[in-house]
């Protein structure tokens, strides 16, 4: 019985982990707030500051949710490109309805009887500049479909990976939608799903050119997250209401920047039944995964 427990808990880290990293590579979409919806964030982020100190119990606490990420990212990164091309309406109600299906353990981090100025100002701010981003108009960015990797790319890919990493995990903030205003979305995406294929297919040779640009990227990534996370944990010690309430004015404008961006088009009733569907399916997925979380907001 304890081995069956053991098992469920960690098939839902991965699948909370899986959300998080489709969550990541969906321009407006952020894998932060999907920690928040999942209800591990205060969880992962410990982990990762403390990961030289207490290291094979944040290993342990993180393996899942990376093996989670990764498989979310290299399983998913062709249908959600699928879905968002000819169904865009319906994949992002999915994503809102996940990013407001976990919101209950935020809010219940946040001690009304301390909210002042400051966290109000917090939550106006953020929840403001999530929304500026929202009306940044992707389609006129130009983005490259592939890039010539040098040296001088290289480095750019490693503080490329420091940036995103940041937006990573910053709740609200996405990380997709950064690399798209900097002109790079196209091709890191595209090199993802080249070394998906090439991994599937077992073809080594394929895999040069994509490792090429994701493994400066990846570096970037790591260093990027250790500094965020540092941050992150020293505010929600030193200004938790605060930092809380700005978190959740980054979530909750989350799914109005992604209304923002998506292109209704001629909207019809199989359209409209169909977003419905998929947003109470997102928001059921949060709700049960945030449920079943071990951290107790």
């Amino acid at each position: 019985m304890k081995l069956l427990a053991l098992i469920k808990t960690y098939l839902n880290q991965i699948l909370r982990g899986v959300v998080i990293g489709v969550a990541n590579i969906i321009p407006g979409v952020s894998g932060g707030t999907m920690m928040v919806s999942m209800g591990v964030y205060d969880t992962l982020i410990h982990s990762i500051t403390h990961l030289f100190k207490e290291f094979w119990k944040s290993i342990k606490a993180l393996l899942p949710y990376v093996v989670g990420m990764l498989i979310g990212i290299l399983a998913f990164a062709s249908l959600i490109s699928w879905g968002l091309e000819n169904h865009e309406l319906p994949t992002n109600t999915l994503f809102i309805g996940l990013i407001l299906g976990g919101l209950s353990p935020l809010i219940k981090k946040i001690d009304r009887k301390k909210i002042g100025p400051a966290a109000i100002i917090a939550f106006v701010l953020l929840f403001a500049l999530i929304i500026w981003m929202g009306l940044q108009n992707k389609d006129s960015i130009q983005n490259a479909d592939t890039i010539d990797m040098n040296a001088g790319q290289m480095l750019i890919m490693v503080l490329l990976g420091m940036v995103a990493s940041g937006t990573m995990i910053i709740p609200g903030v996405s990380g997709s939608l950064v690399l798209m205003l900097l002109g790079y979305y196209k091709a890191v995406t595209g090199a993802l799903k080249t070394f998906g294929h090439a991994l599937l297919h077992v073809d080594f040779a394929a895999m040069g050119q994509p490792v090429l640009m994701l493994l400066p990227f990846l570096i970037g990534i790591v260093l990027g997250i250790f500094g965020v996370a540092k941050l992150i944990e020293w505010l929600t010690a030193k200004y938790p209401t605060a930092t809380y309430c700005g978190v959740l004015g980054l979530v909750a404008a989350s799914p109005l920047a992604l209304l923002i961006q998506t292109n209704m088009g001629s909207l019809s009733v199989g359209l409209v039944v169909a977003a419905v569907i998929t947003f109470a399916i997102g928001f059921a997925i949060a709700w049960l995964l945030a449920k079943h979380s071990k951290e107790d907001a």
